[in-house]
């Protein structure tokens, strides 16, 4: 990771992290030199520059990263000085790829990428938007003909390092000087600052209009106290990446003698003003590790520049800082007019006078702060106190939007990636799903065919670890026909995607080759079926022989009912898939009933001796696999001989209270116990001889919350009666024992279930129920009534899509 200086601290890194625009996704750092070896001073020789001097020597210009100050400094020296070359800091392989900063596909924020070939995880980024220096230096070299080199140790060396070299700790000569050092910290608290973000902005992003050289001779000078003050500053790896740096400033001087500008971290200039030997500086080099490594540009965004999202290598707001470098003119008008234009879209009632009034406030604040303009803290005030009229509701919409921002850069078409990546944005065009940075949610109807496409696509690359879209519950409902995603892309993906290059060069291959190597190494049953259901959905036709002899070998080995159980659910789903899908799903049908089978035949005996504490998991495997019964096709016969199982299950006295007053629920709920029935399993669960913590669990499983009961003993009369018959059955003596575990189940029912249930209950015996003598309560009939729940049916089909059977 390269360490870029000259910026305002991080939360939780590192200050050579904070300062530097390359992010390690593996962090690693390079051999720490000898303590002979370190330079003690940083005094500038003779035959080097600051800007705009007479002086022989190439111009040091040293920049706070992704500062538009520096920006607009260095565009204004190079414009002055007209150099033949320009070296940038960075890693040395982007030299070839430099030319692709001209092509008018490329659009900051973009960073260069570099990854081990052999491993691409260990990647790093070099992130660079419109107002980073670094990219107006490039982009003003490429428009005037100049010669553009990086300069930085080479990304070959930085990832091959072992991470442990170069952090500091155990460093002899580091913990002699104490602990690493923020430079633009030290330099404002000097200055008499708290905050170095804001001395920063005084005394550069906001400074009026002079001489453009002046801060670079400042910082030059303060940095060289600096460096000499505290050495390395803690990092002693920079000594390595700025020996590289010299002997590329060599190079170029030989070749385009002194007309060579330099634009790095503020923080390394006295160290490439030293008057050093090659000798001496490829001694620091030498032996250093090495990995093939593959570089590319790639987009990013302002949310990853921000330090808030998690990245050290970034500034806290990027929006803010390239509305100050791309304003032409009176920036604060102007972002006050973005600030309401923002709100208005949202429906904040915000008017001109509203901005003209934040803006004279800003301005006032500004003045009473001895500030040189409103900066950020001036107009986020304004825009909290008049625009938002006092609320941090609509001002955090401000900061995520503008403040933050969500801009995705591009990159050109001819940029160099890797096959799978040229093929994963071919779909993208095809399929016309555009990666934003800004989290959006897709509908896809799966009966047509571009939108099934894109649910294999999305689903293909989560299988790969591509995780662009997250599925979502939709709200148009649960039918197979339909999926609801959540869409972001981040930068970071990739590298999952040159990750995923290993298993092959289009998306649908590396996908199936993903998942025959996951069918393979699969130990539990459970992700075997899992396997299958991702398959299906993402349509990979190849992979599922595979993962079906997989699926039937672990199925036939594995014993645990439990294990079955849950594997039974992700098969059900998968049946329903192939309908909508087009996928052959005969061979998943007969392990589905197959497992079925098997778990009939072994429920009862795992349930039965079963510990209390064990039956809650039990419980929820039932659950699952009485949902899954009912959604396999053809399966008549098993559903029959479920119920017989759950029948045993009620009536079986050895069956934890949990299983049983759950086995009860479904039985009633599917219309396959009489009322007198449950009427009697809740007697005897609930009698004076049973255990009160089996009553309190029968109680749970049958009517608990857990179980939609709250809901169900509202609506359903007949359900609420059988409860209220038992109750009211209870002698007075066992009412004191039995009220804990009733409060216990009846607590955890939402607040307006519960109320809703005392109303009920007032009402007093009579009032309704089905063993009432009188009729039920209004709008409720003693049975349903057939003929009117069947004209449902036909706005049923329609609203489904199905037809009506003969």
């Amino acid at each position: 990771m390269t360490s870029r200086a000259a910026t305002t601290p991080s939360t939780a890194t590192t200050p050579s992290t904070a300062t530097d625009p390359s992010i390690v996704t593996n962090p690693s750092a390079v051999r720490t030199p000898s303590a002979a070896t370190t330079p003690s001073t940083a005094t500038t020789p003779p035959g080097t520059r600051s800007p705009r001097t007479s002086s022989g020597g190439p111009l040091l210009l040293g920049v706070r990263h992704h500062g538009p100050g520096s920006a607009r400094g260095v565009r204004a020296v190079l414009e002055a000085e007209r150099p033949a070359a320009v070296l940038i800091e960075g890693p040395a392989e982007a030299d070839a790829l430099v030319e692709l900063a001209a092509d008018p596909g490329m659009r900051p924020p973009v960073a260069l990428l570099a990854h081990a070939v052999d491993d691409p995880g260990r990647a790093a980024f070099w992130p660079m938007a419109e107002f980073s220096p670094e990219w107006v230096a490039i982009r003003w070299a490429l428009d005037r003909g100049a010669a553009v080199r990086f300069v930085d140790l080479p990304a070959a060396h930085t990832l091959a390092a072992d991470p442990t070299w170069g952090d500091g700790e155990g460093d002899e000569e580091a913990a002699g000087e104490g602990v690493r050092i923020d430079p633009v910290a030290e330099l404002a608290g000097a200055a008499g600052y708290e905050d170095a973000e804001r001395w920063w902005e005084d005394v550069v992003e906001l400074r009026g209009d002079g001489d453009p050289a002046a801060p670079f001779r400042a910082l030059a000078e303060a940095m060289g106290a600096l460096r000499e003050a505290y050495g390395h500053g803690g990092h002693p790896r920079d000594l390595v990446r700025e020996a590289h740096m010299r002997l590329r400033l060599r190079a170029a001087r030989k070749e385009f003698g002194d007309s060579v500008a330099v634009v790095c971290g503020a923080w390394h200039v006295p160290a490439l003003a030293l008057r050093t030997t090659v000798a001496a500086d490829r001694a620091l080099l030498k032996g250093l590790p090495k990995v093939r490594t593959g570089t590319t540009w790639v987009p990013w965004t302002h949310r990853r520049l921000a330090r808030r999202s998690g990245y050290g290598a970034g500034i806290d707001a990027p929006g803010w800082y390239a509305h100050l470098f791309t304003a032409p003119d009176r920036p604060v008008e102007r972002w006050m007019t973005k600030v309401a234009g923002l709100l208005r879209a949202e429906d904040h009632p915000v008017s001109s006078a509203h901005v003209i009034e934040a803006v004279r406030l800003a301005e006032a604040l500004a003045a009473l702060r001895g500030r040189p303009r409103p900066g950020l803290d001036e107009t986020t005030d304004a825009v909290r106190a008049v625009l938002c009229e006092g609320s941090d509701v609509p001002l955090a919409l401000v900061r995520d939007r503008l403040v933050v921002g969500d801009v995705l850069g591009e990159v050109p078409d001819d940029a160099p990636a890797v096959p799978l990546q040229r093929d994963l944005t071919r779909r993208q065009r095809t399929l016309r799903l555009k990666p934003e940075a800004e989290e959006r949610e897709l509908a896809l109807d799966l009966r047509k065919e571009t939108d099934g496409d894109r649910s294999r696509l999305l689903h293909r690359l989560r299988l790969l670890g591509v995780h662009w879209g997250e599925p979502a519950t939709g709200r148009t409902g649960t039918g197979t026909f339909r999926e609801t995603w959540r869409l972001r892309w981040e930068p970071e993906l990739h590298v999952r995607v040159a990750e995923a290059g290993v298993w092959g060069t289009t998306v649908e291959t590396a996908a199936t080759a993903r998942a025959e190597a996951r069918a393979r190494a699969a130990t539990a049953l459970a992700d075997v079926t899992a396997l299958a259901e991702d398959c299906l959905l993402a349509g990979l036709a190849d992979a599922l022989p595979v993962v079906m002899r997989a699926l039937a070998d672990r199925a036939a080995l594995d014993t645990d009912v439990t294990h079955l159980a849950r594997a039974l659910p992700a098969l059900a789903r998968s049946l329903r898939y192939g309908d909508v899908r087009g996928t052959g799903t005969a061979a998943l049908g007969e392990v589905a009933a197959g497992l079925a089978e098997r778990i009939c035949v072994g429920l009862p005996p795992a349930c039965a001796g079963l510990a209390p504490d064990a039956a809650a998991p039990l419980r929820e495997r039932i659950d699952e696999v009485h949902r899954a019964l009912g959604l396999l096709p053809g399966a008549e016969g098993i559903r029959e001989r479920w119920t017989g199982v759950l029948h045993r299950i009620a009536a079986h006295d050895r069956v934890p209270g949990l299983l049983r007053g759950r086995a009860a629920r479904l039985l009633l709920d599917e219309g396959r116990l009489p009322e007198d029935g449950a009427a009697l399993l809740m007697g005897r669960a609930l009698s004076p001889g049973a255990p009160p913590p089996d009553a309190a669990a029968w109680i749970d499983g049958f009517a608990g919350a857990a179980s939609g009961g709250g809901l169900l003993l509202v609506h359903d009369e007949r359900l609420r009666g059988l409860v209220d018959a038992w109750l009211a059955s209870v002698p007075a003596e066992a009412f004191t024992d039995v009220l804990p575990l009733l409060r216990r189940t009846f607590s955890a029912y939402e607040p307006g279930v519960r109320r809703t249930l005392g109303e009920l209950a007032a009402r007093g015996p009579g009032a309704g129920g089905p063993s009432a003598s009188t009729p039920g309560a209004p709008g409720f009939a003693p049975a349903p009534d057939p003929e009117r729940a069947d004209a449902v049916l036909p706005l049923l089909h329609l609203v489904l899509g199905t037809e009506a059977s003969a």
